[in-house]
């Protein structure tokens, strides 16, 4: 493809783009789950790669049938599954100038408009989200804002980074001795620092027993709450003082200590995966301060909403911070992937993760660094709880409606809600996914795209429903 062709093969895709998005809200794509079965493509290519490249017009016939009528329409309408990924014409031009730019920028020599550019979009959305001014790059301080992948990278570096901070003062500690310590500190990211622990709470996200077995740390799993008094709310507010206390005992506890179970990290998670649930920064952030444990706090769906004003109190206390992530790509009509992550000290971070081969040093590096669902949801719950031709509703929330998310379930056992998603599924107008608590299966109902309305909030209701009475009435 020369650049003639590129000039003319990009505007058509560009209009392929815009096409699709269009009819996402017609009949062309009336379901937002795929009518397909594992192993659906090997009949629609050939088996083996071209010996010759095939023409773009062949590719670009290939597109509809092969890509786009085999796929999960994430940007569909009724398409109320997992969390929202964000998407927008703007987002896609974004994309298209980095990819056509094909830079690498790890340091500020290999991209110098990259690194600054990317300084300064995380420092505008410090400031537009609420951070202290501590995590800005614009700061005196060692403020460090950065764009990672994922959540779960930046909880991944978190933990590393936490990691490392413990090795540190452990060597400067007076119980420090060289023979008991040795073969852990030679190569903290290698090695198991004894038995470190990571303190977790109960609901944090899947991701953490993977990365606790990549750096060889323990985890141990705190249940702060009692289950029957609080469980998992939505906005997480303990008024049982026992709650703190079970914390602090965790955090201090001398006999693991003196065993070699060393606290680090506690992640504090403001709106988790399963019912949006948000933990306490406010009143967790000063135990862990004052028993030296680094503070990460993972809001990967909820972070967005700390653009308006009135979700501000979702990360209150978030000066007791370490480490602070969320993902743009969900809420905030950036496209995947963009997961900004910002470090009160990022001298840390930049220390322990440091490399300095010839080839990446330059003259800079002393002075420059290198690294509406709301409301929808809302009316679902209404709906969906509604007394119909009196008799009352044969659904309950699990927990209360947060944000975007509504979860809920059908009065009865699990087996019946395990049977209710299944029936949704297959009847394919709606894409549901389930979660369980506290051995309590429940049906999520996210908010996820932007073409979504009060329209098919009323027919998601309608259809679920429809379902569930022909459930109750075998």
């Amino acid at each position: 493809m020369d650049v003639e062709a590129f000039r003319q093969n990009g505007k058509e895709l560009i209009d392929l783009v815009a096409d699709y998005w269009e009819s996402l809200d017609t009949n062309k794509w009336e379901k937002p789950l795929p009518d397909v079965k594992p192993g659906f493509l090997q009949s629609l290519i050939p088996e083996e790669a071209p010996e010759e490249p095939e023409s773009w017009q062949k590719i670009f016939a290939d597109i509809e049938p092969v890509v786009l009528s085999g796929n999960t329409h994430w940007h569909h309408p009724n398409f109320f599954a997992y969390f929202s990924t964000a998407c927008s014409y703007a987002g896609v031009m974004g994309d298209i100038l980095s990819t056509g730019i094909a830079a690498v920028g790890f340091t500020w020599k290999s991209s110098p408009s990259m690194t600054e550019l990317e300084m300064a979009m995380t420092d505008w959305l410090a400031k537009a989200i609420g951070l202290p001014h501590q995590f800005w790059n614009s700061d005196p301080g060692p403020g460090v804002g950065m764009i990672q992948s994922t959540a779960s990278d930046a909880t991944l570096v978190a933990l590393l980074a936490a990691r490392a901070r413990a090795v540190k003062k452990l060597k400067l500690s007076q119980n420090y001795q060289l023979g008991q310590w040795e073969k852990f500190l030679k190569s903290p990211f290698l090695k198991a620092l004894g038995n470190q622990l990571s303190e977790v709470g109960e609901s944090l996200r899947n991701n953490l027993p993977k990365f606790n077995g990549m750096i060889s740390g323990g985890q141990k799993k705190v249940e702060l709450a009692n289950k029957n008094q609080i469980g998992e709310l939505s906005v997480f507010e303990a008024h049982d003082s026992a709650y703190f206390d079970r914390l602090v005992a965790y955090c201090s506890d001398q006999e693991d200590r003196s065993n070699g179970l060393i606290p680090f990290i506690l992640i504090i998670t403001v709106g988790t995966t399963n019912t949006c649930a948000v933990e306490s920064i406010k009143e967790l952030g000063p135990i862990c301060e004052r028993e030296g444990i680094w503070v990460h706090v993972d809001a990967a769906y909820a972070g967005s909403f700390l653009l308006c004003e009135e979700f501000a109190y979702l990360a209150a206390g978030v000066e007791f911070a370490d480490s602070f992530n969320f993902n743009a790509h969900k809420a905030m009509m950036i496209n995947f992937d963009c997961s900004p992550m910002w470090f009160k000290n990022g001298a840390e971070s930049i220390a322990y993760f440091n490399v300095d081969p010839a080839y990446l040093r330059h003259e800079y590096q002393s002075i420059a660094s290198d690294y509406r669902q709301v409301e929808l949801a809302k009316l679902f719950a209404e709906l969906l709880l509604k007394e119909t031709n009196g008799y009352i509703s044969s659904f309950e929330l699990f927990v209360p409606p947060h944000l975007g998310l509504v979860c809920f379930r059908l009065k009865g056992s699990n087996e019946l809600n395990e049977a209710l998603l299944a029936a949704l599924n297959a009847d394919g107008r709606i894409h549901l996914v389930a979660s369980k608590t506290h051995g309590t299966y429940f049906l999520r109902f996210a908010i996820c795209s932007s073409k979504t309305t009060e329209k098919h909030v009323n027919n998601a209701v309608i259809l679920i429903k429809e379902i569930a009475e022909k459930l109750l009435n075998v």
